[in-house]
């Protein structure tokens, strides 16, 4: 009997700790937390989301566009403890921190997903590489001068780069962010 119960409290069971954990670090409220589970588990009966259910979900979001590239980036920040799954807490908090978030809070996630060396900057490469993964996202056909995703990246480190290294600190990435229309639009649709 105890078995069934230590059973039943593995992954997909929702504890009193997770709710208050949650509350404490999204605006959302109990009743809501117990919903966003319900529909999770609904979609993921094991309680993990993998890398092809990410993909899926979000190829429901962006039926026009790749998400194959975004996905990639967007599923190592969200899998918080490396284990190749997305379980319920990550994914409320990854949820919570794209679509509660102020702007400067939805740029901050952005910067994460693609500072992919992990240095704590974003250099030309990776920014290139995030504007291609946002316009296949979004079914972006232009990209041609201003709008080709190098230059794009080469304008913006040369504008906002404040000491000259070449690379964006999260603080430089925001401020270029809020400054750029299209990267604006392409990041934070909502604004």
């Amino acid at each position: 009997m105890g078995n069934k119960g230590a059973k039943m409290r593995g992954s997909t069971a929702l504890t009193s700790r997770q709710i208050a954990m949650l509350q404490a670090n999204t605006n959302y409220t109990e009743r809501e937390i117990r919903e966003w589970h319900e529909g999770f588990l609904r979609d993921c009966p094991s309680g993990r989301l993998d890398k092809k259910k990410f993909r899926e979900v979000h190829r429901q979001f962006y039926p026009q566009g790749k998400v194959d590239n975004f996905c990639k980036h967007a599923f190592a920040t969200f899998d918080q403890n490396n284990d190749g799954r997305i379980d319920f807490d990550e994914f409320l908090l990854a949820v919570s921190a794209t679509s509660q978030s102020n702007l400067d809070g939805r740029l901050s996630v952005a910067f994460d997903m693609y500072d992919i060396s992990g240095d704590g900057f974003i250099n030309k490469k990776e920014l290139t590489k995030m504007i291609t993964a946002m316009y296949d996202l979004v079914g972006e056909t232009n990209r041609k001068g201003e709008n080709a995703p190098k230059r794009r990246a080469t304008d913006l480190i040369a504008r906002i780069d404040v000491n000259g290294d070449r690379k964006l600190s999260k603080h430089e990435f925001i401020a270029a962010c809020k400054n750029d229309p299209v990267i604006l639009r392409l990041l934070a649709p909502n604004t």
